[in-house]
């Protein structure tokens, strides 16, 4: 066995000095030597190294498995010297050049990545209530920052780990990937054009939620163009995190989808907000700012011609306008409007616009002629000099 058994005696580590965190990674580098980071949840965060609360001098052990059995090299105070004293052994080097040789990893997948590839790969994505994920057999760790989402499969009477994701979305891909997911996954139900998701909502009486402001006009529902088969994705928000609810053919069907949800349902539920009033023309917006005393503030290097107001014409053909101001050090979102003078008097209507319309101009330099109202025109006139606000002199002009 080619573990390293230096450090692995309680009496010979209590001879040494414990190497601090920093002083290990060093160690390492001076050896060349790699310190095997974990993709398992290990609150050590390396490869063989386990944490032992019950040992408060030297909490982290350090193991490696030689000719089939688990061979223990010490305990160490912090993790980067039990990796090190791993990486030394032969078992680690063999896989440190294994990891060399084998492929590079693909980047990781965004949650709309996975949903896509899924539906790429004819794969569904086993939903399940009872998972902190949302997703059968993924499991959420915080203890691993960048890959929390743990995934795993039982397979001949045993649990196997398949590996720790950064979307749980990713996660329930690899286990849809699995012979055992394809078997448990229920047969895809053909879709449904948008006549026979409008009546299926109706026979499950439900109501598909309506959105001004969405590119898809359905509450819930986004379009993406990159998937051309199922482009409008449904999701939901739920505990403070946005939940992925499938990808569909029409808008209406992911509507449904949408619509069945317990979010969709409170709010469909909730009493009707008054309908909001009929869009203002461009003349109409005007007089109103004059009925109220207000300045629609122009702007000339903005696309709409008004400070605070911007087009967005390719996102929302039928109110083409956004209105927004900045409000605690943040972008706050007024609205969307038909015309650039209707956004503008929204803007103006704001405290921060009428704040600015109230500010002065910047002072400049100038010269003006001041004449008293008893002052005959012939009479010599004074002149008084102001430059920069600030008065500088007065004389008399024959």
């Amino acid at each position: 066995m080619a573990a390293d058994r230096g450090g692995g005696g309680a009496a010979q580590q209590g001879a040494a000095a414990a190497l601090m965190a920093e002083e290990a990674v060093q160690q390492a580098e001076a050896e060349g030597l790699t310190l095997l980071r974990s993709d398992r949840s290990s609150r050590s965060g390396y490869r063989g190294v386990l944490f032992d609360s019950s040992n408060k001098s030297s909490p982290y052990l350090a193991r490696v498995r030689s000719g089939g059995r688990q061979v223990r090299l010490g305990s160490y105070a912090t993790a980067e010297e039990a990796a090190l004293h791993v990486a030394r052994t032969a078992e680690a080097r063999t896989a440190v050049a294994a990891a060399a040789a084998a492929p590079p990893k693909p980047p990781p997948l965004t949650a709309e990545e996975a949903v896509q590839q899924a539906e790429a790969e004819g794969l569904a994505l086993l939903r399940s209530e009872s998972s902190n994920s949302g997703y059968k057999g993924v499991s959420f760790d915080r203890s691993n920052k960048s890959s929390p989402y743990q995934a795993r499969v039982w397979s001949g009477g045993k649990e196997l780990h398949l590996g720790c994701f950064a979307t749980a979305e990713e996660a329930a891909l690899s286990i849809a990937r699995t012979p055992e997911a394809a078997a448990a996954a229920p047969p895809a139900p053909p879709p449904l054009t948008a006549e026979e998701a409008v009546r299926q909502a109706q026979a499950e009486g439900l109501t598909l939620l309506r959105s001004e402001s969405g590119s898809t006009g359905y509450k819930g529902v986004s379009f993406y163009g990159s998937c051309k088969s199922k482009p409008y994705h449904a999701k939901g928000r739920r505990g403070g995190k946005t939940v992925h609810l499938g990808v569909f053919a029409t808008a209406e069907e992911a509507a449904l989808c949408y619509a069945r949800t317990p979010e969709a349902q409170a709010a469909a539920a909730a009493p009707p907000e008054p309908p909001p009033p009929p869009p203002l023309s461009a003349e109409e917006a005007l007089r109103q700012a004059e009925a109220e005393g207000l300045t629609l503030l122009r702007y000339e290097s903005s696309s709409s011609g008004y400070k605070g107001v911007s087009f967005k014409g390719l996102r929302n053909l039928a109110k083409p306008y956004q209105a927004e101001v900045q409000r605690g050090g943040k972008k706050v979102h007024l609205g969307c409007f038909t015309t650039a003078e209707e956004a503008a008097l929204v803007f103006a209507r704001a405290s921060e616009a009428q704040a600015a319309a109230l500010q002065p101009p910047a002072a400049s330099s100038r010269k003006r002629k001041v004449e008293s109202e008893d002052q005959p025109p012939d009479e010599p006139a004074d002149v008084v000099v102001i430059l920069e606000g600030r008065f500088v002199e007065s004389t008399t002009f024959e």
